[in-house]
């Protein structure tokens, strides 16, 4: 079934997404706040910057939304929370989905909606809750035609590394990757590679456009050229968070990934568009 909205996420000149991730408070973790304190402010910003689309939750969607003009960019609507980004985990971890996920992504105008496929060390609850959350959505969106992002995640394991840090080994992204393919992913939304060279292997696996996440936070430098490499990986574009509303200058940042996206700048010549000091 062709999903139109799904056009609306991608330039229609590079056919490449970069998508600002500003869901970070869902989690209630205070170290995510760092950048959206001031959510309308932050956003207003992007929106300048014109990204191609924004990740927000359903608290804070109407603030992109309310903004008029047809030209803003297109909502990708977080549709489950979970706990498990902490240093120090709670004893009960969960992830739940929002009631009615894809009757609010329409209400709200979302061009897509992600929900989360974790694979956490030890914790098989929790990836049991994202497949029930995924099993949910999936008719759902079919019904309405509204693109369905899965985000497979890989956790290393919480006493070595603490607090939402994730792991690049190839071979566990590889099948976390293809199991997303298989339940239905219209898009995926993967964790980078250790090295960035075989990252091919994750865009061949899927099958479906797949934008890579931001991983840790970076000096400018490290992410636009990880951010080159990814592209002549084949990587259809990048959701980014931390490295974007963290960074001294967000808007400038957000034009250098998009001059790296969809015009082929190398990173060098992107870093052109930053004008603060991280």
């Amino acid at each position: 079934m062709e999903k139109y909205r799904l056009r609306r996420l991608f330039n229609a000149a590079s056919g490449r997404c970069l998508d600002v991730a500003v869901d970070h408070g869902f989690f209630n973790e205070l170290g995510f706040l760092g950048g959206i304190e001031d959510i309308v402010k932050s956003v207003r910003t992007l929106v300048a910057a014109q990204p191609d689309a924004i990740q927000l939750t359903v608290g804070q969607a109407g603030v992109l939304q309310s903004i008029p003009g047809r030209q803003k960019p297109s909502l990708v609507l977080r549709t489950d929370v979970a706990n498990v980004y902490g240093t120090d985990l709670p004893r009960a971890l969960f992830s739940r989905m929002i009631e009615r996920p894809v009757e609010q992504a329409l209400r709200l105008d979302a061009a897509c909606v992600v929900v989360n496929l974790f694979r956490i060390p030890d914790r098989p609850e929790v990836t049991d809750q994202c497949m029930q959350n995924i099993l949910r959505i999936k008719p759902e969106c079919d019904v309405y035609g509204m693109p369905l992002m899965i985000e497979p995640l890989v956790f290393r394991p919480n006493e070595k590394a603490g607090g939402y840090m994730v792991d690049g080994d190839i071979a566990k992204i590889l099948p976390l990757v293809r199991q997303a393919a298989e339940l239905g992913a219209d898009v995926i939304k993967a964790d980078p590679t250790d090295d960035v060279n075989e990252y091919h292997r994750v865009v061949e696996i899927a099958r479906v456009p797949v934008l890579v996440r931001g991983g840790g936070k970076a000096d400018d430098v490290e992410v636009l050229r990880r951010t080159e490499a990814l592209i002549r990986q084949g990587v259809s574009g990048i959701v980014y968070g931390r490295n974007i509303i963290q960074h001294s200058d967000p808007a400038g940042m957000t034009r250098a990934l998009m001059a790296v996206v969809h015009e082929g700048a190398t990173a060098e010549k992107a870093r052109a568009f930053i004008g603060g000091k991280t």
